[in-house]
């Protein structure tokens, strides 16, 4: 974890007060941008400790289920061919450019990813921003975020047909900055970052994966600048109960508070309905974009997200 990192975060077990975390620094990387390799965070006022191993500081609140179907190491694989399939030298593939990074603002001085997966908006982020951060619950992911930014390349495999698999291998362009990035293991619905941390922010598909999602978008609103700020937000709305009961979905159902499209939804929470998520943001920009993840080479699944880019 770069130490540059340390002055933004707070304990999320004590949220929603932003309490302090010290720093106990058993191993530093001096000469890679002070990244602190080993050692322990720890909140003053409640006493936990979170460690930091392999250079990835673990800052989730509970040891959660929901992750562990990101474990495994098909579903990294899949999810590198789906993020840098542009980047892979290969005729075999669907390829498209990068859509999400035609979104983001530029000249930014934070910028953050909520549910960066394996890490690719963060690097675009990287780009046009003085630093950008990712946080996600697999531990996997971000191990494997962390590889690419620190080697900039990484080989992967996926099944071809049956046991024979297909080896790609991701070169980061050399123009890409990958110093100035993060990944850290946390929860998108206790952040560890103190209030208006960030000035541009990102959900992609993500908000149907979340036990609670109003807590989510509350805590995105929360890190994020109350002017002069952005939100890109996607999700293909695929509602499931395991992840949450019918009550907390933001859509997707024809009773309670939220009833309706959650595209619709979300729009109207964004804006200001019930003083939610305030300051009010304006919808600048919004569609649909359709992206693959690829389970072998005959069986690819196709899926949609409706984004919004909003902005106060």
């Amino acid at each position: 974890m770069k130490e540059f990192l340390l002055q933004h975060l707070i304990c999320p077990s004590c949220l929603p007060k932003e309490n302090s975390l010290a720093v106990k620094v058993q191993k530093i990387d001096r000469h890679c941008n002070n990244d602190i390799l080993s050692g322990e965070l720890h909140c003053l006022k409640c006493k936990r400790d979170f460690p930091i191993k392999n250079g990835i500081a673990n800052l989730q609140v509970n040891q959660d289920v929901r992750g562990i179907r990101y474990e495994d190491p098909d579903m990294v694989d899949r999810y590198l061919l789906s993020h840098y399939s542009d980047l892979l030298d290969s005729t075999e593939l669907i390829s498209e450019p990068f859509f999400w990074d035609s979104l983001l603002e530029t000249n930014r001085s934070l910028s953050f990813d909520a549910g960066c997966s394996v890490g690719r908006l963060v690097f675009e982020m990287a780009n046009k921003s003085s630093w950008a951060v990712g946080c996600d619950l697999s531990e996997s992911f971000i191990s494997t975020a962390r590889n690419l930014m620190n080697s900039r390349r990484y080989k992967f495999s996926l099944p071809l047909e049956g046991k024979l698999r297909e080896t790609f291998d991701v070169n980061l362009p050399d123009s890409w900055r990958t110093d100035n990035a993060e990944f850290i293991v946390a929860d998108a619905q206790y952040l560890p970052f103190r209030r208006e941390t960030f000035q541009q922010v990102s959900s992609l598909n993500l908000l149907d994966r979340v036990p609670y999602p109003l807590a989510h978008l509350y805590e995105m609103n929360r890190v994020v600048s109350q002017k002069n700020a952005s939100f890109l937000f996607a999700d293909p709305y695929s509602w499931l109960t395991s992840p949450a009961p019918e009550e907390r979905w933001l859509g997707g159902s024809t009773t309670g508070n939220y009833a309706g499209r959650g595209k619709d939804i979300v729009r109207e929470l964004l804006q200001g309905k019930g003083s939610i998520l305030m300051p009010a943001w304006q919808i600048e920009e919004s569609g649909r974009h359709k992206w693959t993840l690829r389970t072998h080479r005959n069986h690819i699944e196709l899926v949609y997200s409706d984004f919004m880019v909003a902005k106060r």
